[in-house]
């Protein structure tokens, strides 16, 4: 999982806590510089803190850690929360640091990559580059709450977010509340005309 430094820590929080409680995979971590800073501004923790929800955890600089090869097997990565500046990288192929270039090696290798862009409003540069990202094989998931999961507070936002993405991996998990469809105890209302 790479941690970029847009805004979202609580989500990547929750993403990877859920991970590492699932006992489905093992997490490997890739923290930017930027993303350390605003991990201590939204969550109030330091990366040693977010790391121990990981099996590893890589610096962005170590061009020699397992994530650079596409002869290191994994299922699949995610970026969340993925920053403009991380998804013009990826989407243009620019390895400059650990974290891009895993991802660029997961696009190479037909792996799964999800983005969880972090901004609004969104440019014309932005949407080009979800394009192109998502023309090399990219899931663009931005956090857009699904608001018919019924949360009844900010974690449950994140939880169901986290859950969709899990669900994008291939993942069992239980944080999603599933669709049933109207008549199955939706509590919502449907508007008249």
């Amino acid at each position: 999982m790479g941690v970029t430094g847009a805004s979202g820590m609580p989500l990547a929080v929750t993403l990877l806590r859920a991970l590492h409680g699932s006992g489905q995979v093992e997490t490997h971590l890739i923290v930017s510089d930027a993303a350390r800073q605003v991990l201590v501004l939204e969550s109030a923790m330091q990366v040693e803190q977010l790391a121990a929800w990981a099996h590893a955890t890589y610096a962005p600089q170590d061009f020699g850690a397992p994530p650079a090869s596409g002869s290191w097997r994994h299922d699949g990565m995610v970026v969340c929360p993925c920053s403009m500046a991380s998804l013009a990288a990826i989407a243009n192929g620019l390895g400059s640091n650990l974290l891009h270039r895993a991802a660029d090696v997961t696009l190479k290798e037909r792996r799964p990559l999800i983005l969880v862009p972090r901004e609004t409003p969104l440019n014309r540069v932005h949407l080009r580059n979800m394009l192109a990202a998502d023309e090399a094989g990219a899931c663009i998931m931005p956090p857009v709450p699904g608001f018919y999961s019924g949360a009844a507070d900010l974690q449950g936002v994140l939880d169901h977010l986290a859950g969709r993405i899990m669900d994008q991996l291939g993942l069992e998990n239980t944080l999603v509340r599933r669709w049933q469809g109207m008549g199955a105890g939706y509590e919502g209302q449907v508007p008249s005309n």
